[in-house]
């Protein structure tokens, strides 16, 4: 019995330390989890009312497959998994033919597809498909048929269907969950050394090391995430579409890194100051970190980005003019805060030529520009919905710019012909 209770007494605490961890994994992976679903599903239906002679297993299985990715690589992934089943097949049914189902041509579909698909140089997950779909072959299948390549085709087009043109990976919202991530590291760090400098704590190298390695890490992450999307928005349906969200996001993770420098320049010369100045900059730090935090809970709201602009100009202000004291500690403290509030505007859409009117109280209130939207079709091409009265003018616009490239046309053609004229007439 206490056995059991011991037992019971550590399965809670796990579930309550881990049931966090385990809800965001399922909200993270419920959509992927849908989508392989369907697509195993739609999958088989089709191949078996395509073709109803035998059971189409290899249908659902390079559907799945093909989706069992990350959604940037979910495209490229379905296309290497085509290339090993493909090869698999062939190999393994003329196995089949050749050698029989039985060990002896199990081990050579296996040794054959793998070594067939190295030659050609393709990636891991090839060479194992190829060798896994050989070896069901082999297997499972009585007699040689070209069937189980048409499964196979069946089964990446609905991967493809699926990952390019009915849910294609948005870029935009996938950069901002890695820029939510970073904004909330920033944050923390910032609020940690907030509350040392309010309780006079002396930070150690250590915590200094640790600090720069937890904001190293999310930072790593944005820069391979926006590598991934910049590789997505190549080899994917979305070039089709309007590329202007993704580059201006794009441009945003670059402020973002500068404004994470800036974070930990502020943190390192505010925890070097003395006992007076650290209480008088703790709670400006504070604040900060509560506008990063803000930022970091809700990205896409322009109402959320103004308050943390709001909250961070608030904080900065006092120390925005020359400090009184030349100390190069004082200055390059002073200097960080600029920065810091500097990276905030801009990486939040404020105009670059209004954020040093809001630092010097030339202007009072800064407005922020609405983020950019996207659709969930990335390749439809987005624009922003107009009224009537601007699409009308937009269209007389456009109208006369037509009529007067016309007219810019027959001159030209008129003049040319004088030309003709004159040169024949001499």
């Amino acid at each position: 019995m206490r056995l059991l209770g011991a037992l019971l007494h550590a399965g809670r605490r796990w579930l309550t330390s881990e049931l966090p961890a385990v809800r965001d994994r399922l909200s993270e992976n419920f959509w992927p989890v849908v989508h392989a679903v369907v697509a195993g599903t739609v999958a088989w239906l089709l191949a078996k009312n395509l073709t109803a002679t035998h059971d189409p297993f290899f249908a659902p299985i390079a559907a799945v497959i093909a989706l069992n990715a990350s959604a940037s690589e979910r495209g490229a992934n379905a296309v290497r998994l085509l290339l090993g089943v493909v090869i698999g097949i062939l190999v393994g049914e003329l196995t089949l033919a050749l050698v029989g189902a039985n060990y002896r041509g199990l081990a050579t579909a296996i040794g054959v597809a793998m070594i067939r698909a190295i030659v050609v140089n393709f990636a891991r997950l090839v060479i194992g498909q190829a060798a896994v779909s050989a070896m069901l072959i082999v297997t499972f299948a009585e007699e040689a048929s070209l069937h189980r390549l048409a499964d196979a085709l069946i089964g990446a087009g609905v991967a493809l269907v699926i990952s390019q043109l009915l849910f294609p990976v948005r870029v935009v919202a996938i950069l901002r969950r890695a820029e939510a991530e970073a904004l909330a590291e920033m944050a923390r760090m910032l609020d940690d050394t907030g509350h040392a400098l309010a309780r006079d704590d002396d930070v150690s190298a250590e915590e200094t090391v640790d600090r720069l390695g937890g904001l190293s890490k999310p930072i790593s992450n944005l820069t391979q995430t926006r590598e991934s999307s910049r590789h997505t928005v190549r080899s994917s349906t979305i070039r089709w579409g309007d590329l202007e969200p993704i580059t201006r996001e794009d441009e945003h993770v670059d402020r973002l890194v500068y404004l994470g420098e800036s974070c930990l320049t502020l943190a390192r010369t505010t925890a070097a100051m003395s006992t007076e100045e650290r209480h008088r900059f703790a709670p400006m730090v504070c604040e900060i970190a509560a506008s990063l935090d803000m930022l970091a809970k809700d990205l896409n709201n322009r109402a959320t980005r103004q308050r943390a602009v709001d909250r961070a100009l608030e904080a900065a202000r006092p120390f925005g003019g020359r400090p009184s004291d030349d100390d190069p500690l004082t200055v390059s403290t002073h200097l960080a805060v600029l920065l810091v509030a500097t990276d905030i505007m801009l990486f939040a859409g404020i105009d670059p030529q209004d954020v040093q009117g809001a630092l010097e109280e030339d202007i009072d209130r800064p407005r922020v520009t609405r983020p950019v939207a996207v659709p969930w079709l990335p390749w439809v091409s987005w624009r922003p919905q107009l009224s009537m009265q601007a699409r009308v003018r937009k269209w007389r616009t456009r109208l006369s710019e037509f009529v007067s490239r016309e007219e810019d046309r027959k001159e030209a053609e008129a003049e040319s012909r004088r030309d003709r004229q004159q040169r024949n007439v001499q």
